[in-house]
């Protein structure tokens, strides 16, 4: 879509902005806003998150945390932003009374700034590198920006009806795109679960739909090949557990070795991009140095997280594992076996209900994965399914690619729109029903 500029242009003065129409205001952030440090509690405001999707009532997965009485106040038609710079794009305008932590900033528009204008200029990705550029701090994760520094902020902003139609083109656009993205990533999801099912049967029945079958013995799992057996994880492997961070070995000799983590056992890969390190004494690394062949399992996290496993292939030299991650290590299969076995539905189902749970999140000990029921078809057979099922899986790998790019190109197409339409390099006032904000 070829979408109209402005007549005529003038230079902003700063660099994010570049040029701006030339009818529009320049003014600090200051001018349009004023913020507000109203303390309450939450029994009185109910608690609210600031997400990277806006302002939402508190989610279960937040951190919980004792400034229950030492909150911000937010009134409907605030604006609020998180003001720490790992929550970048972390902001919206509130649509209801309630409360913040207190590393939130809290701005009320005046009668000059639209709230839906205001909503897409800040969570903009210019806007969003000139914030934390006004910010401060001692590394990038601990990086802030406070109002002071925010109020003088360079902004270019039109006439309030002018605002209000770029608003109203931008939510009408970016929920189209949005739809999109959403349709792209139902399918992903329906790949992930094709893939989950597809390795699952096979594991489980085989690849012969005739084959005669027996009682498994276990009653969740139901009937399986007659010609398989049914063992325990404990009968043809050991589970290493990990290094337990945080050991003071002040004073004493060590060494500096790789460090895997929950974040880089991924389900079915692993993600080595950011490996950490930690200082050990150098007896300690045989006993938690990762082995050829080693079947990696998430002790816990998230629901999604349990359980979720991918071999190691030695990438990395000497490297440990933290003791939220398992290291199973298979001496009476294989463990290109085992690392399908652990990943497949019927393994995940299993340790859900041996898990310890709270909200949104499970744990599971090395002895009940041990007891985790493992078939063993012959190995000739084992081998016939491993190649199905890693052909079948490299199938829906290259759809399931080809739908993240279309899902990142949609994600590029909707910042773009909007870095454009707020900072008025197109001109959309003939584009939309002018409405109030």
């Amino acid at each position: 879509m070829s979408l109209p500029k402005h007549a005529q242009y003038k230079d902003a003065g700063v660099t994010w902005l570049g040029t701006v129409p030339k009818h529009w205001d320049i003014r600090r952030v200051g001018y349009y806003f004023s913020e507000r440090r109203e303390k309450v509690s939450d029994k009185d405001f109910a608690p609210l998150s600031v997400t990277k999707n806006g302002v939402v009532p508190q989610l279960e997965t937040a951190a919980k945390t004792d400034d229950g009485d030492n909150r911000k106040l937010v009134r409907i038609g605030d604006f609020v932003i998180n003001g720490r710079s790992d929550r970048k794009g972390s902001s919206g305008t509130s649509e209801a009374d309630g409360s913040v932590s207190l590393i939130n900033t809290v701005l009320t528009p005046t009668s000059e700034m639209s709230g839906r204008f205001a909503h897409h200029l800040f969570r903009s990705v210019p806007f969003q590198e000139e914030y934390y550029r006004f910010g401060k701090g001692i590394v990038a994760d601990l990086w802030s920006t406070n109002y002071s520094e925010m109020r003088n902020i360079t902004l270019a902003v039109p006439e309030f009806s002018e605002q209000v139609a770029i608003a109203a083109f931008l939510d009408r656009e970016t929920a189209k795109i949005d739809a999109l993205i959403a349709e792209q990533e139902k399918l992903l999801a329906l790949l992930a679960e094709k893939r989950q099912a597809t390795i699952s049967h096979a594991v489980t029945r085989g690849l012969d739909p005739n084959a005669p079958t027996k009682d498994s013995g276990i009653a969740w799992l139901g009937d399986v090949p007659t010609h398989w057996t049914v063992t325990r994880l404990k009968f043809i492997a050991t589970v290493q557990t990990g290094i337990a961070k945080g050991k003071d070995v002040a004073g004493k000799a060590t060494i500096t070795v790789p460090y895997l983590r929950v974040a880089n056992v991924q389900d079915g890969r692993l993600d080595l991009e950011q490996v950490a390190t930690i200082d050990i004494e150098p007896e300690q690394l045989d006993r938690y140095r990762l082995q050829l062949g080693d079947v990696l399992m998430n002790e816990g996290g998230d629901f999604d997280k349990l359980g979720r496993g991918a071999l190691w292939t030695g990438a990395i030299e000497g490297c440990i594992h933290q003791n939220h991650v398992f290291a199973v290590r298979p001496h009476g299969v294989s463990p290109q076996w085992l690392n399908q076995i652990t990943g497949s539905i019927y393994a995940q189902f299993y340790f859900m209900g041996r898990s310890k749970q709270s909200t949104n999140l499970a744990s599971i000990s090395s002895t009940n994965v041990m007891e985790l029921p493992v078939l063993l078809p012959p190995v000739a057979e084992q081998a016939t399914i491993l190649q199905f099922v890693s052909h079948e899986s490299a199938k829906i790998e290259v759809l399931s690619e080809s739908v993240q790019q279309a899902i990142g190109l949609l994600k590029e197409r909707r910042s773009a729109l909007i870095s454009t339409a707020v900072t008025g390099k197109i001109d959309v006032r003939g584009l939309a029903e002018t409405q109030a904000a």
